[in-house]
């Protein structure tokens, strides 16, 4: 149902290819994410709910499953535990329905799992408050966590291809057309992305200021991505840049849809980003990472990309899995302050040196090197 969500069940998609060559393979998957998946080689068809707008609501979304049931699949694998997937999977009519299922529809499956890349809370704080006072992180990817429902379920060894994206002929060529508009062919060009869904995955977004007056000041080009909903705090960073006016900073940021997104960054030699479904999005595109987690945990949802690199919060209190930090004054999102800019550019310098500059699609593909690098700055190790 999120865009981080749907990127990480590309692996299962090839592996289901591979195991079932000749079978119907179909995809449920929100409406405003299908620019991520329709054109995945490993499919036959979509389904898209739109649940904030044509779906939304309980009887639009028994109308919407008895499309489903009118498809009389065979087999049904729900990869995403809530309320509504839930449904759709137990009441689809498919001879056989596994995966992970919220408490009642469960009892519509044949075999479900716990999804051991989600936190679980334990347990609850003086007078039943939030946040849960056990809190337990996810321990597992949840790349790893799909493949088991495979393992599990259907008796296969999925064959891991790590995340994918394909782009339509259309979308490709609005991409290519939108940076010769704004870059050369020699032009070495980082990717930031500045926003995400929680408050606590954010970065302070006069640290990205920092960092992107440093690249520019050695003769990169940056490149500022987003939705409109991040144009706001990328407007901020970038007001607090000593080189704002810069001819070689480019804001892209709620001006291109997903799939132009990928494109771009494919074209790009590092990515600069919180955790965020544009994260995920780069990985698909073969695009080298940095990443800062803080209310995340690291296990769950680290850039599935052996050559990216995360930096892992110091603080006791991650991961919290909370979207707003409860601390007061300074000691406010203490998690993503005490990830310093020196740091971050340690790993942003040994990644560009590293690779050369090369754009990502020049890259070579790095099956099975999935195992990102992860800094723990509460050991030290920067």
């Amino acid at each position: 149902m999120q865009i981080g969500d749907l990127m990480l069940t590309t692996p299962v998609l090839g592996a289901l290819r591979k195991a079932y060559p000749q079978a119907r393979l179909t995809l449920l998957a929100d409406t405003r994410w299908r620019e991520l998946v329709e054109e995945n080689p490993h499919l036959d068809a979509c389904l898209f709910m739109d649940k904030k707008g044509t779906d939304k609501g309980l009887a639009k979304l028994w109308q919407f499953i008895r499309k489903v049931r009118a498809l009389k699949f065979d087999l049904i694998i729900n990869l995403h535990r809530n309320e509504r997937a839930s449904a759709a999977a137990a009441f689809s009519g498919a001879k056989y329905i596994v995966g992970y299922s919220k408490p009642l529809f469960s009892l519509f499956f044949d075999k479900t799992m716990q999804n051991p890349s989600i936190a679980h809370h334990i347990g609850w704080g003086p007078g039943g408050v939030f946040p849960p006072h056990h809190y337990v992180p996810g321990w597992e990817h949840q790349v790893h966590a799909h493949l088991n429902v495979l393992r599990k379920f259907l008796g296969i060894e999925p064959d891991d291809g790590g995340l994918e994206m394909a782009l339509s002929e259309e979308n490709q060529q609005t991409a290519d057309k939108l940076w010769r508009e704004h870059f050369s062919a020699e032009d070495r060009v980082i990717a930031f992305n500045i926003g995400a869904s929680w408050e606590t995955k954010r970065w302070p977004d006069n640290y990205f200021a920092q960092c992107a007056d440093k690249l520019l000041e050695k003769g990169y080009k940056i490149a500022f991505f987003g939705g409109p909903m991040d144009l706001t705090i990328v407007q901020k960073c970038v007001s607090q840049m000593q080189n704002k006016d810069s001819k070689d900073l480019h804001i892209f940021t709620g001006k291109v849809s997903l799939a132009v997104l990928a494109g771009l960054l494919r074209r790009c030699c590092l990515f600069l980003t919180t955790d965020s479904g544009p994260m995920h999005i780069g990985v698909a595109m073969n695009l080298p990472v940095i990443t800062m987690f803080g209310a995340s945990p690291v296990p769950g949802f680290y850039p599935y990309d052996g050559r990216s690199v995360l930096l892992k919060s110091p603080e006791k209190c991650h991961p919290c899995g909370i979207h707003q930090c409860p601390r007061a004054g300074g000691e406010n999102l203490a998690c993503m302050k005490n990830i310093p800019v020196a740091a971050v550019m340690h790993f942003v310098e040994e990644l560009l040196d590293k690779f050369q500059g090369q754009p990502a699609y020049k890259l070579p593909f790095h099956k099975d090197d999935y195992q990102c690098r992860v800094i723990d700055l509460s050991k030290g190790e920067f």
